[in-house]
């Protein structure tokens, strides 16, 4: 039911977390079918801010609505919404060598555009974290060494705003793409667009 009326979005459930009597469904990108239709989206053409927070809530919440839910999202606060706890819930999502979220199937370039809470039962996997299983290409990938310690945030965007880092501005973070889950999947366009957003 949700799965089929997410498709038209380009859209996909990504893990359940029970909260107390409903479910809340994490939803996300289905890449790469997600991305030419969010840039065919009045939102993304109007030239006004934040079109995909904007685009998220407007298709989200119509979802959210006909299936009788309630439509939360990881923008729009402070206060915001414990996405990283309810997704680490879910049995889907851990903390990989980087210290990014890592999905079961989406790898490293996961992202949340919503959820909704519903009373659905929670489906919970009990599949195992992909890292322990991968040799963890992501930990020495990046050029600048911005994971060795943490995440040095400054180091990273300084190489992204560089000539030297026109690669990870234009294609995506070299250490979320050389996650071996879900490797390709995002289209070099949609990179870019994060990227120009971090910076």
């Amino acid at each position: 039911m949700l799965a089929a009326r997410l498709v038209p979005f380009g859209l996909r459930a990504l893990g359940d977390c029970p909260d107390g009597d409903a479910t809340i469904t994490l939803i996300g990108p289905d890449e790469p079918a997600f991305w030419p239709i969010f840039t065919a989206s009045p939102e993304f053409r109007d030239g006004a801010a934040d079109p995909m927070d904007r685009w998220s809530q407007r298709v989200i919440s119509e979802v959210a609505q006909e299936l009788g839910a309630e439509a939360l999202f990881p923008f729009g606060g402070p206060p915001y919404a414990p996405f990283f706890t309810w997704a680490k819930a879910s049995g889907r999502f851990w903390a990989s060598p980087i210290r990014f979220l890592v999905h079961d199937d989406a790898g490293l370039f996961v992202s949340f555009r919503g959820a909704i809470r519903w009373t659905k039962p929670a489906q919970l996997s009990t599949g195992g974290i992909p890292c322990t299983s991968c040799h963890q290409p992501c930990a020495t990938a990046c050029p600048v060494g911005a994971f060795t310690d943490g995440y040095d945030v400054a180091t990273c965007k300084a190489h992204v705003a560089s000539a030297a880092g026109t690669d990870c501005r234009m294609r995506g973070c070299r250490a979320r793409r050389a996650c071996p889950v879900g490797q390709g999947t995002r289209l070099p366009a949609q990179a870019a667009f994060h990227m120009e957003a971090f910076l």
